[in-house]
């Protein structure tokens, strides 16, 4: 099949779901879900993280959704659907969300007759459209209807963060888009080392995306806003803002990852692996070890995960569907100021 042929590629992806008994039972044998959890004998679970490997990109993001199908309908139900990509540099791809991702989660979508959907994004730098152009999304556009959304035009609500230097509130403009209770937000992240937080997932991915940034109208970044002057800000706003500012499901390319001195600057890892869930803590908790990164020292999903409130990060409780994780995943690279990046662990010294 040539990657090019969307007819062979949406008939291919259908065949995960239609292709008969014998993949089915290969794909649902119980033997291998949980299998690297303590609870998978009692089955004392509270999420479920669904795992696929494979050679085709959009076939994986498609079989990962697909346990989730009756789930994901009713979670979306009546509500239009955002995706969330992940492009901090759209002429960087390898730091960007690759369009047969899009193209697997959309034809997901499809195939559960979610029609109204809408592909948003705020670079960090450069324009959403143009990075759209470049990294091969118009053509989702003819194909499914899709909407592409610049963030940085949408209106904005203000919301607060604060900063390390004075420990004040600060106000942060946010994509209204991202904060509208009638959307249902899919994060379409990767798997991703950072040099300011270590990794960056699902839900960074979300927050940082929906901060807008500056414009001769809209003096008040609110990508510098969040990011906190620092260590401490940083991870202190993530958690904070991930209270309004979340996915609602999580599906994280990890086809080819990126570690050393990500989100941008990295280099690929092949991992040929993909993460979804409903859970999105779970996911990048399952996202941390697929990297081979020690969760704990993560801090804003260490916060959330001490909050009890965002989702569930302890491994004992995530059920996992598909390949276990020790099968698929990586010891990724760190970025070289992994020193400075885990200092939120100590106290802040006054100055």
């Amino acid at each position: 099949m040539k990657t090019g042929d969307s007819t062979s590629r949406r008939n291919f992806l259908q065949s995960t779901i239609t292709g008969g008994a014998a993949a089915a039972l290969a794909w649902r044998l119980p033997s291998s879900w949980g299998a690297d959890t303590p609870d998978s004998a009692t089955g004392n679970y509270t999420s479920r993280v669904s795992l696929s490997s494979g050679a085709d990109r959009a076939n994986i993001a498609f079989k990962a959704l697909e346990p989730f199908k009756k789930e994901i309908a009713a979670a979306i139900g009546k509500k239009r659907v955002i995706i969330k990509p992940n492009n901090v540099i759209p002429n960087r791809p390898l730091s960007a969300t690759h369009a047969d991702n899009l193209e697997g989660i959309l034809e997901f979508l499809k195939s559960i007759g979610k029609k109204v959907i809408a592909i948003a994004e705020s670079p960090a730098m450069g324009s959403a459209l143009d990075g759209f152009e470049s990294l091969g999304y118009n053509k989702f556009v003819a194909q499914y209807g899709v909407k592409l959304i610049d963030l940085d035009k949408d209106d904005f609500q203000v919301l607060q963060c604060i900063d390390q230097k004075d420990f004040q509130p600060h106000p942060c403009r946010m994509a209204k888009t991202m904060l509208e209770p009638d959307n249902f937000i899919i994060s379409a992240a990767k798997l991703k080392t950072h040099d300011l937080v270590g990794i960056t997932l699902s839900l960074k991915n979300v927050v940082v995306g929906s901060a807008l940034k500056d414009s001769a109208n809209r003096p008040m970044s609110g990508k510098r806003v969040t990011h906190g002057g620092g260590t401490y800000g940083i991870n202190y706003n993530l958690f904070a803002l991930s209270a309004k500012l979340h996915p609602h499901l999580a599906v994280i390319d990890g086809y080819e990852g990126m570690e050393g001195t990500g989100p941008v600057n990295g280099t690929p890892v092949a991992q040929k692996v993909c993460v979804a869930s409903l859970d999105w803590l779970a996911a990048d908790r399952v996202g941390a070890e697929l990297m081979g990164v020690d969760f704990g020292k993560i801090g804003y999903l260490t916060f959330c995960a001490q909050s009890g409130d965002r989702g569930q990060s302890d491994l004992s409780k995530i059920e996992i569907l598909g390949p276990p994780i020790k099968d698929l995943a990586r010891t990724y690279q760190l970025p070289r100021n992994w020193d400075q990046i885990t200092s939120w662990q100590k106290p802040m010294m006054a100055s």
